[in-house]
This record gives structure tokens, C-alpha cells and sequence, in this order.
């Protein structure tokens, strides 16, 4: 399965999930290759620094920034169960060329009405995608919400008849998660029981539950 994590909006968390969902295939052992996407090279400094610090490699991760990707993720997926694509914010051709090698896209997005997460922009490339490939998938996925807040459950709400739908596991705001990107180690490395390493654990399963029963699109 390839997994493409994809908005056009930056800062709203597609690396860390990207990164983190990785990790949580990886751990339990499946072949996990994550392709950095994005020209800022955000998953591979913290591959690197995962290698400073003497840590072991959980999965590869491999610089593709380029607008040929929808021909070589498949390439690279022969040889993995999981392909992650940590997607580009605001460049159309390779966000194109993402979207056609994803069998899922998620597009994290914050709980806010000022976050874009709806944006006309976002939705009009990936149905000009299904145009070419029918069965794409998409779900919208709730990331940087903060602790039992209102406006998290109200944009849940709203975005429960929507399509794309939205995932039910929401991601917090949490200190953890930027510590890990400092680090080069994933939440569950820091504190494999903390509600950052949970929520991850959930979404990663609430993915495969999708793809293996076969609720997808």
C-alpha cells in the first residue's frame, strides 16, 4: 500500500505523521520505505540525525522531489508493504505526480476554520487524479488538536458527511512530538505508554483496517 501525505497548507504536521506512521509499520515488521517528497528534505534530516545519535534504521527513507514519482513509488513498492510519501506543500506537478502513485492519500489537517483544510485548491487536484485513477482513496486526518478541545470534536463533526471523510483517531498537540523530530526518534522511543505514542499506534491501525477489509475509497 502507498500512503501519500499530502496539503497544500505547510505546517500542519505531514512529516511527522509521515515519519511516525512509518515507524509504527516498521516496529512491527513489516517492510516500510518512506519517500521524501518534499524539497526541504524534512524526513531525511531527521533520518540523518537518527544516525548521528547511533540509533538503529527502522526504514529506509529515499529523496524523490521530483515530479516522476507516480513511475518510481512502484518501483520501490515491490519490495515494501508499506510505501509513505511525505508530500510537497504548494507544488502542483509533484503533488500531481504524488496523488497518482498513492493508493491513500490522508491530508492532515489542523482543527481550525482558518487552516484551509478544505481548500478548493486541495480537493480540485485530487479529483483531477481520480479522473485518471478511479479507486484513489482519501481521508482527512485531525492532527495538532488540542487536549479536549471544542473546536476539534466541531470540525469532526462537520467533516463526517464529508468527502473525503475524516479519520476517527484524532493526534494531539504534543511536546513529544517535537522532541522526536529534534532527536531523530519516534514518540513510542520516548515513551512507548504516552498518548502521543497511543494515538499513533491507533491511527497506523485504523489505516491497515481500512485497506484490509476492504472499506476503501
Amino acid at each position: 500500500m502507498i500512503v501519500a501525505l499530502l496539503n497544500q497548507k505547510g505546517g500542519v504536521g505531514k512529516t511527522t505523521l509521515a515519519l511516525h506512521l512509518a515507524g509504527a509499520w516498521a516496529s512491527r515488521g513489516r517492510r516500510v520505505t518512506l519517500i521524501d517528497a518534499d524539497p526541504q528534505g524534512s524526513a531525511l534530516d531527521w533520518s540523518q540525525q537518527r544516525s548521528r545519535e547511533g540509533l538503529p534504521r527502522l526504514f529506509g527513507v529515499v529523496g524523490l522531489a521530483r515530479d516522476t514519482l507516480h513511475r518510481e513509488a512502484p518501483e520501490l513498492a515491490r519490495d515494501a508493504d508499506h510505501v509513505v510519501i511525505d508530500g510537497p506543500p504548494r507544488v502542483a506537478g509533484l503533488m500531481r505526480s504524488a496523488l497518482l502513485a498513492a493508493d491513500l492519500v490522508l491530508i492532515p489537517a489542523q482543527p481550525s476554520p482558518l487552516d484551509g483544510w478544505a481548500s478548493a485548491e486541495m480537493l480540485a487536484l485530487l479529483n483531477e487524479a481520480r479522473i485518471y485513477r478511479p479507486a484513489l482513496a482519501a481521508r482527512f486526518v485531525l492532527n495538532r488538536c488540542g487536549a479536549r478541545t471544542v473546536l476539534a470534536r466541531e470540525t469532526a463533526e462537520t467533516l463526517a458527511d464529508h468527502d473525503p471523510p475524516v479519520l476517527a483517531t484524532t493526534i494531539g498537540q504534543r511536546v513529544a512530538f517535537a522532541m522526536s523530530a529534534q532527536s531523530g526518534r519516534l514518540v513510542s522511543e520516548l515513551d512507548e505508554r504516552g498518548p502521543a505514542a497511543r494515538e499513533i499506534t491507533a491511527l497506523a491501525a485504523e489505516i491497515v483496517g481500512l485497506a484490509g477489509y476492504g472499506r476503501l475509497p
